[in-house]
C-alpha cells in the first residue's frame, strides 16, 4: 500500500473545504499538457476547483481550471502540483506529496518476480576467473 488512507481522507476533506486553491503546475506536467493540446500555451498557474481520491494507485487527483486561457479541463495528481508555502494546508500537502515517493523508492522493481525479490531463486552467474573446459 502506497498511501496512508487516514491521511488521504483527512487531507481530502480539508482540501474540499478550502477550494478553490491556487496551484502551480510542474514544468514536466506543463510540457505533457502542451504536447496533448497540440502545442497550445498552457499557463503555469491555475486553480484547483475539485479534488477526488482515486485509490491507492491514483492518490488525490485535482481538477484544475486555467480560466479562459485553456478551454480544456485538466486533471492532475496532487503530486504534480506545487503550492504557495504560505497556504494553510501547505505543510500537509507537502507531506502527502513526499510520502508516496518514499514508499515507491522502497518497493522492489515490478520486473522481478516475488521469488526473485525475496532471494528464494538463486541466479546462475558465471564465476570470475574460471572457464568451462
Amino acid at each position: 500500500m502506497i498511501d496512508r488512507p487516514e491521511q488521504s481522507e483527512r487531507l481530502l476533506a480539508k482540501l474540499n473545504v478550502a477550494l478553490p486553491l491556487a496551484a502551480r503546475v510542474t514544468p514536466e506536467l506543463q510540457a505533457k499538457l502542451r504536447k496533448q493540446a497540440d502545442s497550445m500555451e498552457v499557463p503555469a498557474n491555475g486553480r484547483i476547483i475539485s479534488v477526488n481520491y482515486m485509490g491507492d494507485e491514483g492518490g488525490i487527483v485535482c481538477r484544475i481550471d486555467f480560466g479562459q486561457e485553456t478551454p480544456k479541463t485538466v486533471f492532475a495528481s496532487i503530486t504534480q502540483l506545487s503550492f504557495d508555502p504560505r497556504l494553510p494546508l501547505a505543510r500537509e500537502m507537502a507531506a502527502y506529496q513526499k510520502h508516496p515517493v518514499k514508499r515507491l523508492q522502497r518497493q522492489p522493481p515490478k520486473s522481478l518476480s516475488a521469488a526473485q525479490s525475496s532471494g528464494a531463486v538463486k541466479q546462475n552467474r558465471p564465476r570470475r576467473g574460471r572457464t568451462a573446459c
